[in-house]
């Protein structure tokens, strides 16, 4: 019991950082309809801009921990926020009323760029760092056995909350959720009604972008490495998340988040490791039969 608590902890973990990111699939396709392939590798970018924030405030002399990590948020949050704003401008307004399949070819084909552009200025090699967060709680010991939480994993969960409560707020109490939600429903009645559709669409790719930064950060804080290459293996898995929970679903993106998280991690300590990839697939295959629309995705509605 108290081992499988330690991978309950674990998963939860992980899959508030899938959780991040799939709320940045799913925001996209809510709004435009459209799944920007090009996501995981913007969790990626974030993750080497928090990196190379973090070595250069080191560098200069800065020692306070706690104020490092705010602005390495700070930095993070606003250059990759200016990719994902990029990545809408080039990938997909001047193809947002072209034949469905030409965004989603242009959103794979700016994933390919933003990958390889990370291989060629950060090279191939994975980026460890020491830890940056110790320090933990010991939550239960038994028969040698300790149930542990790390600060590491604090910080992540609560980061998430914070950040889910705030994107909350905004989605349900500003105008710019309001414009956001008139766009998801119908762009050109939205547009006939005031609502700057392009600037809607923008702020959707920058908000996500900013949320999968913090996903790249706590990525960094949490496994102590980057590389080049997690953004493809981190995106397909919150994708996934985000069809398990329902994509368009912000709730469900999160839910969608957690389970993976939990089935990867939990798999992985009583089975197999090398098949957890098949165990969450499977789970997704069976949950999609019998809930074609996620756990908590919304039917579609034909419109006329």
């Amino acid at each position: 019991m108290d081992y499988f608590a330690q991978q309950v902890i674990n998963g939860i973990v992980l899959g508030s950082i899938y959780g991040l990111i799939a709320i940045g699939y799913t925001m996209v396709y809510g709004i435009v309809g459209m799944i920007n392939f090009a996501h995981g590798d913007i969790f990626m970018i974030g993750g080497f801009i928090a990196l190379i924030s973090f070595l250069i405030l080191v560098s200069i002399g800065l020692t306070a921990i706690p104020l490092i990590l705010l602005i390495v948020l700070l930095v993070s949050m606003a250059i990759t926020a200016l990719y994902g704003w990029t990545v809408e401008r080039i990938a997909y307004r001047p193809l947002r009323h072209s034949f469905r399949l030409a965004p989603m070819l242009s959103a794979i084909g700016m994933s390919f760029v933003l990958s390889n552009y990370s291989q060629v200025a950060q090279g191939a090699r994975v980026k460890p760092v020491p830890p940056i967060i110790t320090g933990g709680y010991t939550l239960l010991e038994k028969n040698g056995f300790a149930v542990r939480l790390s600060n590491a994993q604090i910080i992540v969960v609560v980061t998430t909350i914070v950040l889910l409560a705030i994107f909350t707020w905004l989605v349900s109490r500003t105008r710019l959720g309001r414009d956001m939600r008139a766009c998801e429903q119908d762009q050109t009645m939205a547009a006939l009604l005031g609502v700057d559709v392009d600037r809607t669409i923008s702020m959707t790719f920058v908000i996500g972008a900013a949320l999968a930064a913090v996903a790249g950060m706590m990525y960094l804080l949490y496994y102590g490495l980057v590389d080049f290459f997690m953004g493809f293996v981190a995106g397909i898995k919150a994708f996934t998340a985000a069809v398990l929970g329902g994509i368009g679903s912000l709730p469900g993106a999160m839910l969608g988040g957690l389970a993976i998280g939990l089935i990867e991690t939990l798999w992985s300590a009583y089975f197999s490791v090398e098949y957890k990839d098949v165990a969450a697939f499977s789970i997704l295959i069976i949950v999609l039969i019998f809930l074609p629309t996620g756990l908590l995705g919304r039917p579609e509605v034909e419109k006329v």
